[in-house]
C-alpha cells in the first residue's frame, strides 16, 4: 500500500538552518544532523518553512496565485517575403512578335490599362486585316437588308465578323478595327501595380508566352514560414501571426498550412498573408514569424482553460515532483503534484493544485537546495 505524500513530508525531521543563508527565517523546528549525505537530507527536509517577505526577496523567491487560463505558446521560424501570386501578373504576348518600343522600366508604379510595350507582328497584322474586310462586308450588307440581300449572306458576314473579331483577341487585340494593318500592337496593364521583372530588349523577337514584364500588386505579401513538421499540426488557418523585419511588428494571418515535409530538412511551410503598409516588404526578404499556438487540450474549436505553474516551480523532493506552496499559516510547504504537457514556459498541473493556491514561481531550487544545505550542517 503507497504511503500518502503529504504524511510522508509530515514526518519529515523537522530541524532547519534556512535561517543562516536567509536572513529572516522563521523555523518551525531544529534538529543539528550530523555528516549527513545529500540523499539523507532530502529525506530529512523540513515540511514548511515560514519566510518573511524580506527574506523571499534576499533569496529571489517570487511567489504566483494560481489562475486556470488558457494555454498558449509563441513559436518562432525563419520566414521569406513572396509575391502575392493572386496580385500578380505575367505580361506576355500570344504571338510570335518583334518588340518595337518600352513605355515602362523596371521598378515602375504602373495605373491599370497604362501601356507597357509595343510589338510588331506579321500574323497581328493578318489579324487586323480580316477584322477590318469583314466589319466592312458586314455593314455593308446590313446595310443592304434582307429586301436586296438573301439572309444567307448576312449570316455569312455575321459569322466571318464574328470569326476575326475571336482571332484578334486572340492575339491581345481590341474586338474593333484601328484602321490600321500594320501589325503593331500594344500591351497594356490589366491592373494597377508596380514592376519587378523586366526581361527584355528592345528590337529582341520573342515567342508566345514569353514573359516581357512581371506586375505585382503589393498591398498585400505572402511570408512562406518553415517550422518542424510536428509544430505545423498546432497552426490553423486564419490565426493571427507576427512578422518582425527591421525592428518593425507586422500583423499578419495564417492562409494555410503546407500538406509536405521537405525531404531535405524534415520542415513544412506556413503561409501568412501581411498588409504591406508602407511597402515595408518586398519579394525576397527574410523575417521572422511568430505565432501563438494553442496547446492540445481543446474541445471542438473551443480553447480549454488549464491550471498551469511555471516549469521552473517543479522540483524534485524524495522521488516526488513537487511545488512549494503556501499555507493556512504563511509557510511554504512542498506538494506532491501531477502534471501534464508542458507549453512554453509553463506546465499544466493535473493534480494537487487548485484555483487560488499562492505557490513558488522563481526560486523553488534555491529553496530546496537551502533545505539540503540546512541538513548538511552547512552554515551559509
Amino acid at each position: 500500500m503507497r504511503t500518502n505524500p503529504m504524511l510522508r513530508f509530515s514526518t519529515l525531521a523537522v530541524a532547519l538552518a534556512l535561517s543562516l543563508a536567509l536572513p529572516g527565517c522563521k523555523k518551525e523546528s531544529e534538529v543539528a544532523p550530523a555528516e549527513a549525505t545529500p540523499a539523507q537530507a532530502e529525506e530529512a527536509a523540513p515540511s514548511a518553512i515560514k519566510l518573511d517577505p524580506a527574506a523571499l526577496q534576499s533569496a529571489g523567491i517570487k511567489l504566483e496565485t494560481l489562475r486556470p487560463s488558457s494555454l498558449s505558446e509563441q513559436l518562432r521560424a525563419p520566414g521569406e517575403v513572396i509575391d502575392n501570386s493572386y496580385n500578380t501578373t505575367l505580361i506576355t504576348p500570344r504571338v510570335e512578335s518583334l518588340i518595337v518600343r518600352r513605355h515602362a522600366k523596371l521598378g515602375d508604379e504602373v495605373r491599370a490599362g497604362a501601356p507597357l510595350v509595343t510589338l510588331a507582328s506579321v500574323d497581328v497584322s493578318d489579324a487586323q486585316a480580316d477584322l477590318r474586310i469583314a466589319e466592312q462586308e458586314y455593314r455593308r450588307m446590313a446595310a443592304l437588308g434582307p429586301e436586296a440581300v438573301a439572309g444567307r449572306r448576312i449570316m455569312e458576314a455575321r459569322v466571318a465578323l464574328d470569326r476575326a473579331r475571336a482571332k484578334a483577341q486572340a492575339y491581345g487585340l481590341p474586338g474593333t478595327a484601328t484602321g490600321t494593318v500594320n501589325g503593331q500592337f500594344t500591351l497594356t496593364a490589366p491592373h494597377a501595380g508596380r514592376i519587378t521583372e523586366d526581361s527584355f530588349v528592345v528590337g529582341e523577337r520573342v515567342e508566345p508566352g514569353k514573359a516581357l514584364y512581371r506586375l505585382v500588386e503589393e498591398s498585400t505579401v505572402w511570408v512562406d514560414a518553415r517550422l518542424p513538421a510536428g509544430s505545423v499540426a498546432r497552426i490553423e488557418s486564419g490565426r493571427a501571426a507576427t512578422v518582425l523585419f527591421n525592428g518593425q511588428r507586422l500583423p499578419g494571418t495564417v492562409l494555410l498550412s503546407a500538406h509536405r515535409t521537405s525531404d531535405a530538412t524534415r520542415n513544412a511551410t506556413v503561409r501568412v498573408e501581411v498588409a504591406n503598409k508602407g511597402d515595408t516588404l518586398h519579394g525576397g526578404d527574410f523575417v521572422e514569424v511568430f505565432f501563438d499556438a494553442g496547446s492540445n487540450a481543446s474541445v471542438g474549436n473551443r480553447s480549454v482553460t488549464e491550471l498551469t505553474v511555471p516549469s521552473d516551480a517543479l522540483v524534485q523532493l524524495q522521488g516526488e515532483t513537487v511545488v512549494f506552496r503556501r499555507n493556512a499559516t504563511g509557510a511554504l510547504e512542498p506538494v506532491p503534484v501531477r502534471v501534464g504537457e508542458a507549453i512554453g514556459d509553463r506546465t499544466i498541473v493535473r493534480e494537487g493544485l487548485k484555483a487560488g493556491d499562492v505557490v513558488v514561481a522563481t526560486g523553488a531550487f534555491t529553496l530546496k537546495s537551502q533545505m539540503l544545505k540546512s541538513q548538511l550542517g552547512e552554515d551559509e
